[in-house]
């Protein structure tokens, strides 16, 4: 049986503001992860249990993960809400955490930089137009002055000791956690939220800074792991592929291939979503595979971003391999066997198409309504010039699908459309069409209203992106 996993009403509406939230950290988070990984390295390399030990390059750890790094975030968080200004604002909010901190300040960083962009926009709104001739930049340069030493003295006496506090807390109930071996149970919150894409809100917002936090003293961290690995999503499509129905059998051996080794987890949620069963393979899955790691000790340098098995190697510490290895390997084997058991017992399977066959059917029936969607407001078809794909973060699952949907155009010579990815937040108010998996609708309708926004449910053959081009195929006919 096949169950609408879809939110309604006020759920729907405290959904896509929690998507929205886990976007705008991810956007804060992912155009550093460059630097992340390169202090990952760093640290795999030179600290005394790495690759090369050494005492001359090890003393670049420490000041890069407790400067560098959350001043990244923080400047990148204020420019995010206020251009340039806001970046300067968040950077010296940043620099008072930093100082009156103990420890890596992440957390503080990507509360405080926003927070420098916001006041400084709401102080150039208030005194828009109220400026005199001439005074505009000793305004300018004078505001972010007196307004960033305010911010950067509270961030130093309230703000820092307030997250410094709670992050302590945080750290004992997790190491507390480790230490009485129910890790693994984080997998009854990881997985769940991963399939209604509230992933990154769990990995940029609570994991990867208690990662990085826990590597600075011991090299490596299991918390990069405990949300991230790729093996219970592969165990899941490779029992589709073997006992999955029509589409779902077809369509599974490709997303095997974007998932494990392209790191695009998006891949796999629709087959859990089309089967909610299957929620229970992922989380026995994940279970066994922090389980794994927990038996064997170890842990990655930097969180892996993409979740793929390159970027999971890569991020392995000396000594770590086998148990890593071991520990995605078990939670694939779970999760197939899990998953297997689910589909042969599943007595809807033989009854009824899987949620791909379903939605071909009902395309025909949907056809009416995707072509007022897209001719809404008496616009015609033929004018769509600019077309986004979007997702959490703007670079795993939209980047697929707006590639295959380029290539889709291109075999029918249509030059004259452009398709690009974007996070949700960043998506160009010119873009005439938007396409996103219908979990995200209502963020995406938050974040620009009015617009034409085409919901899928699958990446790699879903009927609405069928319906679009076939669309467009016929506008160019007229």
């Amino acid at each position: 049986m096949n169950i609408d996993t879809g939110f309604s009403g006020q759920n729907a509406s405290a959904r896509a503001k929690v998507q929205a939230f886990g976007g705008f950290l991810t956007n804060m988070v992912l155009p550093n992860i460059g630097a992340f990984i390169a202090w990952g390295i760093l640290t795999a390399l030179f600290i005394p249990t790495g690759w090369f030990p050494s005492e001359k390059f090890a003393v670049l750890v420490g000041p890069v993960i407790k400067y560098l790094l959350p001043v990244l975030l923080a400047y990148t968080g204020g420019k995010m809400v206020a251009g340039q200004r806001g970046a300067v604002m968040g950077t010296l909010g940043a620099v008072g955490l930093i100082i009156g901190a103990e420890i890596p300040m992440f957390l503080g960083a990507m509360i405080v930089g926003p927070l420098g962009g916001w006041i400084i926009k709401k102080f150039d709104k208030a005194i828009d137009g109220k400026i005199p001739s001439g005074f505009e930049m000793i305004v300018n340069n004078f505001s972010i002055g007196i307004l960033g030493f305010i911010l950067m003295m509270f961030s130093f006496i309230v703000i820092g000791p307030a997250i410094e506090g709670a992050n302590n807390f945080v750290t004992i109930a997790i190491k507390a956690l480790v230490a009485t071996g129910f890790l693994p149970l984080l997998s009854l919150i990881n997985e769940p939220a991963k399939v209604l894409f509230l992933n990154n809100v769990i990995d940029q917002g609570i994991y990867y800074p208690l990662g990085m936090q826990d590597t600075l003293d011991a090299g490596k961290s299991i918390y990069f792991m405990v949300a991230s690995n790729p093996g219970p999503g592969l165990g899941l499509l490779l029992a589709y592929s073997v006992f999955g129905k029509k589409s779902a059998k077809r369509t599974a051996p490709g997303a095997i291939i974007i998932h494990f080794f392209g790191g695009i987890h998006e891949l796999y949620f629709p087959y859990v979503l089309m089967k909610p069963l299957t929620i229970i393979a992922m989380i026995l899955g994940g279970m066994s595979g922090i389980a794994t790691f927990q038996l064997f000790g170890v842990g990655l340098v930097a969180g892996p971003s993409p979740g793929s098995i390159f970027a999971y190697l890569a991020l392995t510490p000396r000594g770590n391999f086998i148990g890593v290895i071991a520990g995605v390997l078990v939670a694939t084997i779970v999760s197939f066997f899990v998953t297997s058991f689910i589909l042969k017992l599943d007595k809807s399977a033989d009854e009824e198409d899987d949620v791909f066959e379903e939605s071909v059917a009902k395309s025909k029936a949907m056809k009416a309504e995707g072509k007022e969607l897209l001719n809404k407001g008496g616009e015609i078809l033929a004018n769509i010039k600019k077309v986004a794909f979007a997702c959490d973060a703007g670079m795993g699952s939209s980047a697929f699908g707006a590639a295959t949907f380029k290539k889709k155009l291109q075999k029918e010579n249509i030059e004259d459309i452009a398709v690009n990815n974007y996070s949700i937040e960043n998506i160009p108010e010119d873009s005439d069409v938007i396409v996103v998996h219908k979990n995200l609708v209502g963020r995406t309708e938050m974040s620009h209203k009015g617009k034409k926004i085409i919901a899928i449910t699958n990446y790699l053959n879903d009927p609405n992106i069928e319906e679009l081009l076939e669309n467009i195929k016929e506008s160019r006919k007229k």
